[in-house]
């Protein structure tokens, strides 16, 4: 592929790790992974409390989101490395150009992901 997709993954990339950075932190034991940071109100009744819990469990949610777009992204900018991208990982076939454009990091071709939310 060319470098425009490479520059497009890249700054995917970026934008990932920073808004990531914004309310978690890279667990340096484990690659791709990421912490949420457990907000603490000092001196905060048990509204607020139940309010923290809230909003911790949304950012873990957001955290999983970020982290699987983010791994899908690193992957993709390996598989331009080694060669590979732009093949389906379950039929092995050529990834459509216009799925690839609308999504860089795609993993599989639209048949195949059709099949997979189908089947899950």
């Amino acid at each position: 592929m060319n470098t425009q997709t490479r520059d497009t993954l890249n700054e995917k990339k970026k934008q990932l790790q920073e808004e990531l950075s914004s309310f978690a932190k890279k667990d340096p034991n484990l690659k791709g992974d990421w912490d949420s940071v457990y907000p603490r109100v000092p001196g905060g009744n048990i509204e607020d409390a139940a309010n923290e819990v809230r909003d911790y469990e949304s950012t873990l949610s957001t955290e999983f989101s970020l982290e699987i777009q983010l791994r899908d992204v690193t992957l993709a900018l390996e598989k331009l490395e080694k060669g590979t991208y732009g093949i389906c990982e379950s039929c092995e076939q050529a990834i459509d150009k216009e799925r690839l454009e609308a999504k860089p990091e795609a993993r599989l071709c639209s048949v195949c992901r059709a099949k997979e939310e189908n089947n899950g």
